[in-house]
């Protein structure tokens, strides 16, 4: 397959079983990666893309991470909240408030103590047990929605290429694809979410499944298949672009990704010296795929919305936004990359920004005639304080 200039500037390559053309119309969401930070922004945009009936319009939602975690969520209550009178309330009871619930739980020091000092579970399962116990219960792939169709990504180390979770099953570009394994959603949530170093690798024995070879599929040995050494997915892709972008031509993307700080006194010794030397590679591998989707909405190869939790909505063209102080959602950006307990204000806060920030993406790129909303889900808006100024 011979790739183009176009290929090139794109923010995800083309595979060999990909369509040689772009798509024609489809819509998807994509969400990024980030912890409890970026599944309570989530929440506020699926809840403002409902609201809007947007949401029931979706062919394909994308995930990673953070991400996953409210994916799964809407992905269980997807048929009650179709068949809702009112979508809004409906999504608050189905939605947000068992995610509410879990970013009242601390999680990964829990999972990591209990996988360190464990002779017969890893962190990763146990990460999967508490997602199992406090989010997600018995609920399998099989379980998911035919349509929109949700994908929840991870990273697989062995192939260094997206592990991709549906419906549909397990699949990987050059290993290739286990068709309905009858996996837990709470596996393919953990391993999407297992995060370096402490909460990785998830290892996913498949051992036993029956592996479907398709084009491309070059590492087919049982090295590759018997165990899979799972990590976050947003290591590959923070954005969860790939499994969508050349499926649907309305994007609509949120970010919730970290951001890689100063730091005046960078370390000595080789290890934390090469932590840190990671983390600038992957803030420049992310800040290079965001340009390239903007860059393609200006184009005109897609068309769409990207909200990010760093965005100063103030610079979005729509009429009456909500009320959103850049200095609030900078402060709100800064909380950090973890599965650690939140207070209920600062839940309220993540919910009630991404709510905004799906607001002006939409209105001011999608969707100019939608209606603006008449408040915030939670009064106070995304003040520490609760005043909205």
């Amino acid at each position: 397959m011979t790739e183009t200039i176009h290929d090139l500037v794109e923010p995800v390559r083309r595979l060999p079983n990909d369509p040689e053309e772009p798509p024609t119309d489809g819509v998807a969401v994509c969400l990024s990666g980030g912890g409890y930070r970026a599944m309570l922004f989530h929440t506020g945009v699926l809840w403002r893309l409902c609201e809007t009936r947007w949401l029931l319009q979706v062919d394909r939602i994308s995930t990673v991470s953070g991400g996953s975690l409210t994916a799964a969520v809407l992905a269980i209550a997807w048929q009650s909240l179709t068949e809702a009178d009112d979508p809004r309330r409906r999504f608050s009871e189905l939605v947000v408030e068992p995610l509410r619930a879990l970013a009242s739980r601390t999680i990964d020091r829990s999972s990591v103590v209990s996988g360190l000092l464990s002779p017969f579970s890893t962190v990763g399962e146990q990460l999967e047990a508490e997602l199992r116990k406090h989010l997600l219960g018995d609920a399998k792939l099989a379980d998911l929605p035919r349509s929109p169709v949700f994908v929840f990504n991870a990273t697989n180390t062995g192939s260094g290429k997206l592990v991709r979770f549906s419906r549909a099953g397990v699949a990987d570009w050059r290993v290739g694809r286990v068709a309905d394994p009858g996996l837990r959603l709470s596996a393919a949530v953990a391993a999407s979410s297992a995060f370096p170093p402490f909460l990785s690798p998830y290892r996913l024995d498949l051992s036993e499944a029956d592996w479907i070879d398709d084009e491309g599929n070059d590492l087919t040995g049982a090295e590759y298949r018997d165990e899979l050494a799972l990590t976050d997915g947003g290591v590959y892709d923070n954005l969860g672009l790939e499994t969508a972008w050349k499926r649907c031509r309305t994007m609509f993307v949120a970010d919730a990704g970290g951001i890689l700080e100063p730091e005046p006194a960078p370390a000595k010794d080789w290890a934390q010296h090469m932590v840190r030397v990671t983390q600038v590679l992957d803030h420049q591998v992310r800040s290079l795929r965001k340009r390239q989707v903007l860059d393609s909405f200006r184009q005109g190869s897609r068309t769409g919305a990207y909200v990010g939790i760093r965005s100063d909505i103030t610079k979005f063209p729509a009429a009456k936004l909500l009320a959103a102080p850049f200095d609030d959602t900078t402060e709100l950006a800064g909380i950090k990359t973890r599965l650690k307990e939140l207070s209920s204000r600062d839940q309220e806060r993540l919910i009630n920004w991404g709510y905004a920030a799906a607001d002006a993406g939409l209105r001011s790129h999608i969707d100019p005639g939608a209606s603006p909303p008449a408040e915030y889900p939670y009064s106070g808006g995304v003040s520490s304080t609760g005043d909205q100024r």
